[in-house]
């Protein structure tokens, strides 16, 4: 078997990148457009950047801006029916993840005879019925390269991934100005996802050398970068270096995959609603150390790759100073790691357990196989 990658057609990157929205309009011969953003964004002032420029063609569209954070496969559905009695020639997402993710999923979804819920059970039926244009306003999620779209399933206390080529944008635009004022919170989880990517993507069972050549050009840019981004938040160079980083670990999620780290996250937002780049956060340098044996090799082929000055060092201390950099830039950051301050408690443990090891699409990717014991350890090392 040979390997593949699936990239978005046409990628826009650098500061004022977004006056290209009018050339794709053009290029589409788009008269209507269906806009997915939220309140925090239009609050920002960010949707009056996109607007101010598709204002001058007077393209004609409708903004949908009450999707919830982390939304429930039910609240994505009932932004995507907002959009049904609007004929559309183009899908627009302006946000972070969740945005992008229901722009993407309503591209496969408007007109479509199958629901969210379909595609749940059998995610192959996704067939794009309108394209996109990802425009991201954190530097993390990747949303804006993948085929994946996630949604919380409230019945099941969890997360789960819809994943189809299908829903691969067509346009991106990597605006480093759509994140100029992001909070440093944001910019910390975010970023720390993003690192999250190409540290489990090239460490992933599935990892190719065309996913390998994203998560470690991704890995140099989050590696470099993440402290100064969020430390000075007026650095535009390291906040574009994010941005970029981000998309290419996004990239590298389509040719490879997450492994533990994602896996073992999805509980923790799914029945207490962490953010996603936080719950990743809290268990990223865990569920690394407790996979080391089985990828460390691997762990320093990426320190060599990312940091060149280590090269002296043995296998073993390459893969701990990997392991190192990531716990030091989860506490640089100041993203919270006590599960108690989010109502887990150790009590909650056999449902962790039991809910992480479903997650299967994720942790067949893992270099080392996790029992039921191992998940267990896991989440104990995080529940204090």
């Amino acid at each position: 078997m040979g390997y593949q990658i699936k990239i978005p057609a046409c990628i826009y990157g650098g500061e004022g990148c977004i006056e290209n929205i009018n050339n794709i309009i053009e290029k589409e011969n788009a008269k209507k457009l269906i806009v997915y953003t939220d309140k925090g964004i239009r609050k920002a002032g960010l949707l009056d950047i996109f607007t101010r420029v598709v204002d001058e063609i007077e393209a004609e569209y409708k903004v949908i801006d009450d999707l919830t954070a982390e939304p429930a496969y039910q609240d994505a559905e009932r932004v995507i029916r907002e959009a049904e009695d609007y004929s559309a020639d183009l899908i627009i997402g302006i946000g972070g993840g969740s945005v992008m993710d229901a722009a993407k999923l309503c591209s496969v979804l408007k007109g479509a005879d199958y629901t969210i819920r379909d595609l749940l059970k059998d995610p192959t039926r996704a067939r794009k019925q309108v394209k996109t244009v990802m425009i991201p306003t954190t530097c993390g999620t990747g949303s804006e390269a993948t085929c994946n779209a996630i949604v919380a399933i409230p019945e099941e206390e969890s997360k789960q991934g819809i994943v189809n080529d299908s829903m691969i944008p067509d346009y991106v635009i990597l605006d480093s100005q759509m994140i100029r004022k992001l909070p440093k919170s944001i910019v910390a989880a975010t970023g720390v996802d993003a690192l999250a990517h190409v540290v489990e993507c090239y460490t992933s069972k599935k990892a190719t050398p065309f996913s390998d050549t994203y998560a470690a050009a991704g890995a140099r840019l989050i590696f470099h970068n993440i402290r100064e981004a969020y430390s000075n938040p007026d650095n535009m160079e390291a906040k574009n270096s994010m941005l970029l980083g981000a998309f290419y670990g996004g990239v590298a999620i389509t040719g490879s995959g997450t492994t533990a780290v994602h896996a073992l996250s999805y509980p923790l937002g799914g029945k207490y609603h962490i953010a996603h780049g936080v719950s990743n956060a809290i268990l990223f340098a865990h569920v690394m150390e407790y996979n080391k044996e089985a990828c460390k090799d691997r762990l320093a082929q990426l320190c060599d790759a990312v940091f060149p000055e280590q090269n002296s060092k043995n296998v073993d201390e390459k893969a701990d100073y990997i392991i190192g950099q990531i716990a030091d830039i989860v506490k640089v950051t100041d993203i919270p790691t006590d599960l108690n301050q989010f109502g887990v408690k150790m009590e909650d443990l056999d449902f962790l357990v039991d809910a992480g090891s479903k997650q299967t699409r994720l942790l067949v990717n893992n270099m080392r196989e996790l029992s039921l014991e191992d998940i267990r350890t896991i989440y104990k090392r995080v529940l204090k």
